[in-house]
């Protein structure tokens, strides 16, 4: 591979993300499960939360990176670990979202060179993310 290919340093290669996939129940959602307080029974304030919060701070958190980020549904597990909201914010190929760091690295390297339109749709009905990579200009 020369200097110049986008996916030198990656473990896929391009034809491994082009086309259209969609990583279904990864978003944060209205139906994103939060956690209940054993003792009370009851959710607590953290917890209690709207999608369009959620959209807010995944855009707050995105203002000055190189990428779009989405909010992603945290596990229940990590809001009561970490006392955190139901949310987290990452870039949309994020690996919470694709299932794996060379995923992440490949969707990074395509979104990143002109050689490859890289488009995102976010469902928040249903949690899915779909993520479109074509090439500007076919070889």
């Amino acid at each position: 591979m020369s200097s110049t290919d986008p996916f030198a340093d990656c473990e896929l290669g391009v034809e491994d993300i082009l086309g259209t996939r969609t990583f279904e129940n990864v978003l944060f959602t209205p139906e994103t499960p939060t956690p209940v307080d054993v003792r009370t029974g009851e959710t607590p304030d953290r917890s209690n939360t709207t999608l369009e919060g959620a959209r807010e701070f995944a855009a707050d958190v995105g203002e000055d990176r190189n990428a779009p980020y989405v909010p992603f549904a945290a596990s229940v597990e990590s809001q009561i670990e970490t006392c955190c909201k139901p949310y987290t914010a990452a870039v949309f190929y994020h690996f919470k979202a694709t299932g794996s760091l060379a995923r992440h690295r490949a969707y990074a390297a395509a979104y990143d060179s002109d050689a490859f339109t890289v488009e995102f749709d976010c469902d928040f009905a249903t949690g899915d993310l779909t993520i479109t990579v074509e090439r500007v200009h076919p070889p």
